[in-house]
């Protein structure tokens, strides 16, 4: 399964933070969703698994999930051109603004210079 298709649902972003703490059983995160069954908690679980975001690790009779942040870096790259171009623009945007700043203060300033008119003496 696609990671960005994994985190789209709301239950399995808390997952992977809760994971993010810590390393889990099925059983501790299901405590963290008393809305939740114990079997949907599961279900969730696989998705993130078959994504690649959360590794299972036998320890005695349960599993132990934690969360495998490489994965992540295809969002992160994903938010980085997001962000990229939101900020160029922004960045354009304010240059814009700058320069039309100093041409406005250029053609503002009074064309004669004003001469101290004070006494000395």
């Amino acid at each position: 399964m696609d990671v960005f298709a994994a985190i789209a649902d709301d239950v399995r972003r808390r997952i992977v933070v809760l994971l993010a703490q810590s390393p889990r059983t099925a059983g501790a995160l299901a405590e963290q969703f008393p809305d939740i069954s114990r079997p949907a908690v599961s279900r969730h679980l696989r998705v993130l698994r078959e994504s690649g975001l959360v590794r299972a690790e036998l320890v005695g009779r349960e599993r132990r999930y934690e969360l495998a942040t490489e994965p992540l870096a295809e969002v992160d790259r994903w938010l980085a051109l997001a962000r990229g171009q939101a900020w160029e623009q922004r960045l354009d945007a304010f240059e814009t603004e700058v320069r039309r700043t100093v041409r406005d203060r250029r053609t503002a300033r009074p064309a004669t210079q004003t001469t101290d008119t004070r006494s000395t003496g």
